[in-house]
């Protein structure tokens, strides 16, 4: 993953501008964070298929050290920012395409009814 050009510090958000997109800050929310777990499942496939090149094939604790590239990767993660924050700004620049898969009635139907 390359590295975002967003910032990661906290931003107070505008619920109005959140909502306008959908209607519904809710459903914005529920956007965000399906996003979020897209993006958060990514980077920990990503950080850990590069920390496996570091993975040691022997159990004997003497022989385990620091490596510094390991470190180095750890911390590049670490300053990252959250995937919240990123699903957030991708949101709001309409980089997100999302859509209903089914709204529920909220009517009753007549066999409800009875």
């Amino acid at each position: 993953m390359k590295a975002p050009i967003v910032s990661a510090n906290l931003i107070t958000r505008d619920n109005d501008k959140l909502a306008e997109k959908t209607g519904n800050i809710y459903e914005s929310l529920v956007v965000i964070s399906r996003r979020a777990r897209q993006i958060s499942i990514k980077i920990k496939e990503e950080l850990n298929s590069k920390l496996a090149e570091f993975a040691s094939k022997e159990d004997n604790l003497e022989e385990i050290f620091e490596n510094r590239e390991q470190i180095e990767i750890s911390k590049y993660y670490e300053r990252m920012p959250k995937p919240s924050t990123l699903a957030t700004e991708e949101f709001l620049e309409d980089k997100i395409m999302f859509r209903h898969t089914g709204i529920a009635s909220a009517t009753p139907r007549k066999e409800d009814e009875k």
